[in-house]
């Protein structure tokens, strides 16, 4: 029996949503399309690095700019750095 519309619609939406929330955002603000990181198990150590960075700034409310933005502050202010690490 092949698929309904419904529920390939609803297939094709989910995969956008992770797309959208999730891997679109690593690459804006990591820029993650362009990273080279390939020797051994690098890339995919730099790439839990990445995740835990954004959801430590997604936790950030006190700061009202976006991520790439936030990354930056955090490079570059200490304290700020700081908090966000608790």
């Amino acid at each position: 029996m092949p698929p309904d519309a419904a529920h390939i619609a609803h297939a094709v939406r989910s995969h956008w949503r992770i797309e959208n929330s999730h891997h679109w955002v690593i690459d804006a603000t990591f820029g993650e399309d362009q990273c080279q990181v390939r020797v051994d198990n690098a890339a995919q150590n730099f790439a839990i690095l990445q995740r835990i960075v954004m959801n430590l700034l997604q936790l950030d409310t006190t700061t009202k700019v976006g991520l790439k933005n936030r990354r930056l502050k955090a490079c570059a202010n200490d304290r700020y750095l700081a908090q966000l690490l608790g």
